[in-house]
């Protein structure tokens, strides 16, 4: 079982959501994990967010950033790996809200030999506004008020939400990597150190996740399906740039079709030249 367990939240400019995350981090039932963000080149605002946030986390808090060049998420995840001091690392979206035992339920689902893959539910455009701009926490709705946001079309599915003892039902897909996102999953550092992290050869939107689930099947690590018992709530945005997309599913394809296990630009490319906050001023 992990002991200091590391959440990663990427983010980039949306101090608004991250708040959101981050208040949703602080009402955790289990205590023993640090946050580490990943800021893929936010403006200072980011970083005094983050900055404001490390006391009423109650946890360490730990805040890297890299220049912004694009959508360079697997490398800013690299960068947070390397800055993270747990054994066990939960990367999470900073528009992904976390249920209250979203940690404690990671941690009982945590195996050797396995990564988990959560899943999540979407609210609507206008439902994400009204969250951020009252500072809901929706981690903490009941059943009873997610049926009527569902009747009134504020979310997609209620089913992600739902507590279900699947047992060994959670290994039925061990060996797929289709469907599996980097907004909720959890990897072992070992494994992590193993595949050499993200792949920052992905540059743009897309795939880097599927990646990196790829080399660790080819590694040998298994899928655990984290249904029914991880779901985060996923807040609306607008949808990222595509336009890398095409390339990005080549190099997939590529990877899918090989035994590559390691990164092309992975962590060890990163640990000469580390990412380092931006001054919150």
């Amino acid at each position: 079982m992990a002991e200091l367990i590391s959440v990663i939240v990427t983010t980039y400019n949306r101090e608004d959501a991250l708040e959101a995350v981050l208040r949703s981090l602080a009402r955790q039932t289990d205590a023993n994990f640090e946050v580490v963000v990943a800021d893929d080149g936010s403006g200072p605002a980011t970083a005094r967010l983050v900055e404001a946030w490390k006391a009423q986390i109650g946890h360490r808090v730990e805040h890297v950033w890299h220049e912004d060049s694009g959508f360079r998420a697997g490398e800013i995840r690299n960068h947070a790996i390397l800055a993270s001091r747990g054994d066990y690392c939960i990367f999470l979206d900073g528009d992904c809200i976390a249920r209250p035992d979203f940690v404690a339920i990671h941690r009982r689902l945590a195996a050797p030999g396995t990564f988990v893959t959560g899943n999540r539910i979407l609210l609507s455009r206008e439902l994400t506004a009204k969250v951020l701009h009252d500072k809901q926490s929706p981690g903490v709705w009941t059943i009873a008020r997610w049926t009527v946001e569902r009747l009134r079309g504020g979310v997609n599915r209620l089913s992600a939400l739902l507590r279900v003892p699947l047992g060994p039902l959670r290994g039925l897909r061990k060996h797929a990597w289709q469907g599996a996102r980097s907004c909720n999953l959890a990897i072992w550092r070992r494994d992590l150190n193993r595949v050499d992290g993200f792949d920052a050869a992905y540059c743009g939107w897309g795939k880097e996740d599927s990646d990196i689930i790829v080399r660790l099947l080819h590694a040998g690590v298994q899928r655990k399906d984290g249904a029914f018992a991880t779901g985060v709530i996923h807040l609306w945005h607008a949808e990222a740039d595509r336009s890398m997309l095409p390339d990005n599913e080549r190099k997939l394809d590529g990877v899918v079709a090989s035994n590559r296990i390691v990164a092309q630009r992975g962590m060890s490319s990163l640990r000469t030249a580390p990412a380092t906050p931006i001054a919150a001023v």
